[in-house]
């Protein structure tokens, strides 16, 4: 019953951290919007049925059903279809539009006295600062979460505490993971390190760090080594003999090194049969934004590579396949994994604040990435439509030509209706291997 409430507890605080952040996405639209004296009529978190709002002043504030999104609703967000029209009605979430769209046939006009108050009538650069500020939320959200996690809590680095040890030594070019009777035992087992050792010095030179320690052991094969270690408080010294082992060749990006013919390229190095136990470091601020632009960078590619990965959560959802742990992860995905976080026995709560945070920066991250997709109806989509309005309107005053006036952006209503359907088909693939074949984060 525990597990149950741990588990519900997870859900429960990533869905509130997603609320929130599209909370603030939404006033990111809200606040310049209103600065620059655009009518908004409604704020609203979800959609679908209103549970509850309030009114102050001319906008309604208010908590709608199905929390999946949210949006504001500004006048005349497109330009009138015909000279001297006026500006209809529209909203930044792009079911709610298209829901106005399909609903009703008179979609809410522009009042008499009111024109001068429409989104579509303000300067380009004021349009763009409005439909950037929601992803520009995300984006700091994504900052100051980034920001706690390596300031506050730290980056994972090896320790000079032994986390593991082998106890034989096997090839790089065997495809076994386990030892065998004919395997030589691991030179850590045989000089007796155990797990949870901290090496203090190798052969008199103290050891301030794993890759310290590492390269020492490399450099040392078929020689004995005097290790002194920690143990329960107390110091011991261990007599220490790296095995002449092939190791791998790794490249600058951390990646295998092979030959023409696909083979592992190896070398001899001294080989000890130990694993590092990972700690926490705080770093400087300087290492925000690097991270931050590291994840951008991992999200982009994702999403340049959406297609493929559609296609492999397919064929893992209705297959024998299995899901890329680094691919996309729907609403239910994230839900379940924040579950499973919490519920995890035997996890100290630093460990589960830590990975929790993790999961909201890496949210944010996605929602500034995807929100700024050049395609209608999403906030990409209306800033390329208002950078192409500003580019057709200075070559018309460059070359001394009539001002060809605003772009139609509700000529591409279809296209905006094809988006939504590709969207929505995502989003139930991604909902459906969520459950029948979810993603396992945590062993």
């Amino acid at each position: 019953m525990e597990t149950v409430l741990l588990f519900v507890l997870g859900v429960v605080i990533i869905l509130i951290g997603l609320g929130v952040s599209i909370a603030l996405h939404e006033i990111g639209h809200l606040v310049p919007a209103k600065l620059f004296g655009v009518k908004v009529t409604q704020y609203m978190i979800g959609f679908g049925k209103t549970l509850f709002s309030f009114r102050r002043g001319e906008t309604e504030y208010g908590v709608k059903a199905l929390p999946l999104g949210g949006y504001i609703s500004m006048i005349g967000m497109f330009p009138p279809g015909k000279q001297g029209g006026a500006g209809r009605n529209a909203t930044t979430g792009f079911m709610q539009s298209m829901a106005q769209d399909a609903r009703t046939a008179s979609a809410e006009t522009v009042a008499v006295g009111e024109e001068e108050r429409t989104f579509y009538r303000l300067a380009v650069w004021k349009r763009v600062i409005i439909m950037f500020g929601g992803p520009f939320m995300n984006l700091l959200i994504a900052v100051v979460l980034f920001g706690v996690l390596l300031m506050g809590f730290g980056a994972p680095q090896n320790s000079t505490t032994v986390g593991s040890v082998s106890q034989c030594v096997i090839p790089a070019s065997s495809t076994s993971q386990t030892c065998s009777a004919d395997d030589p035992q691991g030179p850590a087992a045989a000089a007796g390190l155990k797990p949870g050792d901290t090496i203090v010095s190798i052969d008199g030179t103290p050891i301030t760090s794993w890759a310290q320690s590492t390269t020492i052991i490399r450099e040392s094969a078929g020689r004995s080594l005097s290790v002194v270690l920690r143990r329960d408080g107390a110091e011991r010294t261990v007599t220490l003999t790296p095995a002449t082992n092939q190791v791998a060749k790794i490249d600058a990006a951390g990646l295998v090194v092979k030959d023409a013919n696909g083979k592992v390229e190896t070398y001899s190095a001294g080989f000890a049969g130990i694993g590092a136990v990972q700690e926490l470091v705080p770093q400087p601020i300087t290492s925000v934004l690097p991270a931050v632009g590291a994840q951008i960078g991992g999200v982009f590619g994702v999403v340049i590579h959406l297609p493929e990965r559609m296609v492999d959560i397919w064929n893992a959802a209705f297959g024998s396949g299995q899901r890329d742990a680094n691919g996309p992860v729907g609403v239910i995905g994230i839900g379940r994994a924040a579950g499973e976080l919490t519920a995890l026995d035997g996890v100290p709560v630093v460990d589960k604040a830590y990975t929790m945070i993790g999961l909201l920066a890496s949210l944010n991250v996605a929602l500034f990435v995807f929100n700024l997709i050049p395609l209608l109806p999403l906030d990409g989509g209306h800033i390329a439509g208002a950078l192409w309005e500003g580019i057709r309107r200075s070559f018309a005053k460059i070359f001394r030509r009539r001002d060809p006036g605003p772009v139609d952006m509700a000529k591409l209503m279809p296209l905006t209706f094809a988006v939504v359907i590709v969207l929505g088909g995502m989003s139930l693939l991604l909902a459906y291997a969520d459950i029948v074949k979810p993603i396992n984060l945590f062993g």
